[in-house]
């Protein structure tokens, strides 16, 4: 089968190298200006080269995201950004606005141009008319069919490449273009600032009673409003290669390092199982209910879906308790803590390219030797006894609750 490239968030150094040694085929991420996700960790000048060469020495390319859309004194700053892009050896900038595309052509010519889903691209005519500008790629609308995507691919030159998100939260609005956040925050969504209030709990407030709210039901379970699933095609992606799709996005750049890793990891195994043949193993099929997430949906892909009235909350039913920064031929590993646990909890070990497999700790000491019972300060360093070598980066886990009641 044709090759479907796995586009992974990375919104700090960790996220990186958690996407990258998880499988990611590129990963995407933002300098200091100009992305959509101001508050992700992002990249100085100082740490972007790093990112870059940490993915290129392991065969990844990088996507930056100048994907705002920048007024008049913010545009002055876009040409020395754009080179500063260059210089660092990115291999593609995702934009939105016709005037920072014309720009990332002028002072960032051996960069690819990949136009960002904020454009709306909708059919085939718009999706060519950007080729004929001199993108690469475009990232088609949110809104689009899996017959429409077809019909896009069949009537633009096979030499522009089709982008689709494929997992991950979604946007309420029109191809993520919402005003909500800044009518209620004062934070633009449209430069990077989006305070998701569409994802906020709401009740009613009477004029004469300030301070006493009511409760809003559209059932009896809750109101669903603004109640948007969270996109997951891992089941899917035989017809999103036959669809014409040439990548594949997993959103969350705001998300954590576990989160980049373990549906990084997923989406890896099962497209390289798809390529090869094999039925999806549910072993990594399963792994993306391991992570934080609303309720599941395939979004419009196969038609409109309708609203959802069952649950607004987040599943959260694993968490993070440690890293493995090393380990050795007998299995002692390094592990620096991320959240607390004991001696005796029941742990899960998985890593890049490493099946999960259950473990219990014990026999724990710190840094200096001495016996542990109960890691406790966080990114503290101790020592971890597994029962086999496993990689730098797997991850420990275990399963417990954190959902919202």
């Amino acid at each position: 089968m044709r090759k479907l490239e796995l586009l992974s968030p990375a919104g700090d150094m960790e996220r990186l190298r958690m996407s990258v040694l998880y499988g990611a085929d590129a990963v995407y991420l933002a300098g200091t200006d100009f992305g959509m996700r101001s508050f992700a960790g992002n990249f100085s000048t100082e740490e972007l080269p790093l990112a870059v060469r940490f993915a290129h020495d392991h065969g990844v390319k990088v996507h930056v995201t100048v994907n705002t859309m920048p007024r008049n004194d913010e545009v002055v700053a876009l040409p020395a950004y754009l080179e500063r892009l260059e210089d660092a050896g990115v291999d593609a900038l995702i934009v939105a606005d016709l005037g920072a595309f014309t720009l990332a052509g002028k002072y960032a010519p051996r960069c690819e141009r990949h136009i960002s889903t904020q454009q709306s691209i909708a059919n085939y005519e718009c999706a060519t008319a950007w080729y004929d500008l001199g993108a690469k790629r475009v990232v088609l609308a949110r809104e689009l069919s899996l017959s429409e995507i077809s019909c896009i691919r069949e009537k633009c030159p096979k030499e522009l490449e089709i982008e689709t998100f494929g997992h991950g939260a979604m946007c309420v609005s029109y191809s993520g273009r919402c005003l909500l956040s800044n009518y209620m925050t004062g934070r633009d969504s449209n430069r990077g600032a989006c305070a998701q209030p569409c994802r906020y709990q709401y009740a009613l407030m009477e004029e004469k009673r300030p301070g006493e709210y009511f409760p809003v039901f559209e059932d009896e379970k809750g109101t669903y409003i603004l109640n948007s699933r969270d996109m997951c095609m891992i089941d899917h992606l035989d017809d999103l290669m036959n669809a014409g799709v040439d990548c594949i996005k997993i959103e969350g750049r705001a998300k954590s390092a576990y989160y980049a890793a373990i549906v990084t990891g997923a989406y890896r195994h099962c497209i390289d199982d798809l390529i090869a043949g094999k039925p999806l193993d549910p072993t990594w099929r399963d792994e993306v209910e391991h992570v934080s997430h609303r309720i599941y949906s395939t979004g419009f892909y196969y038609g409109f879906p309708g609203q959802y009235t069952e649950n607004s909350r987040y599943i959260r039913d694993w968490q993070i308790c440690a890293i493995v920064e090393s380990c050795d031929e007998n299995g002692l590993a390094l592990c620096s803590l991320r959240n607390k646990f004991a001696a005796g909890d029941a742990l899960e070990a998985v890593g890049p390219d490493l099946r999960p497999f259950p473990i219990v700790p014990e026999n724990m000491t710190d840094a200096d030797g001495a016996s542990l019972a109960e890691p406790r300060t966080p990114q503290m360093k101790f020592y971890l006894p597994l029962p086999r070598q496993v990689p730098p980066y797997t991850i420990l886990r275990r399963s417990v609750d954190l959902s919202a009641k």
